[in-house]
């Protein structure tokens, strides 16, 4: 809409944040595979997937209550190109390796910057998400594992 804000843009995305779950995606076998096998997620139409270019930050959240594998962080890459529409749904082409450990959704509420990531504060909210600059540069410091920009 005309004068609406947007929450992300080219200029303050830090990394999007694709969402899976146990229930409908196999964890096991990504981890497994090293997320090789995954080339591109579904995303939901907005304007977010206009923001899409090749080589931009993405993490994998995996949400849910499963014991396994409990929410949090466990994937991260970047981007391969823009949004793209393919057999009617819209995906996001993407490369991905697995951040070992994961970075579970319970450290991130600890801590007063992370506990407000949209995916944290809005779970049910957009695919994609995001994480803005700061919030990227504060998960870096402090879980090396996940390598910022």
């Amino acid at each position: 809409m005309a004068g609406q804000s947007r929450a992300v843009t080219r200029e303050t995305l830090g990394a999007w944040l694709l969402k899976s779950s146990p229930d409908s995606s196999p964890v096991d076998e990504f981890l497994r595979t090293e997320l090789g096998t995954v080339t591109e997620r579904c995303i939901r139409p907005s304007y977010r997937a206009d923001v899409v270019v090749a080589g931009q930050p993405v993490l994998l959240w995996v949400s849910g209550h499963d014991n396994v594998h409990p929410s949090g962080l466990y994937a991260q890459g970047h981007t391969t190109g823009p949004a793209q529409l393919e057999a009617d749904q819209l995906v996001m082409p993407v490369r991905l390796t697995a951040i070992d450990p994961p970075v579970l959704r319970r450290e991130l509420l600890a801590h007063g910057l992370l506990s407000q990531l949209e995916v944290i504060r809005m779970p049910a909210g957009s695919n994609p998400s995001f994480v803005t600059r700061e919030q990227l540069r504060e998960l870096g410091r402090l879980h090396p594992q996940v390598i910022v920009g």
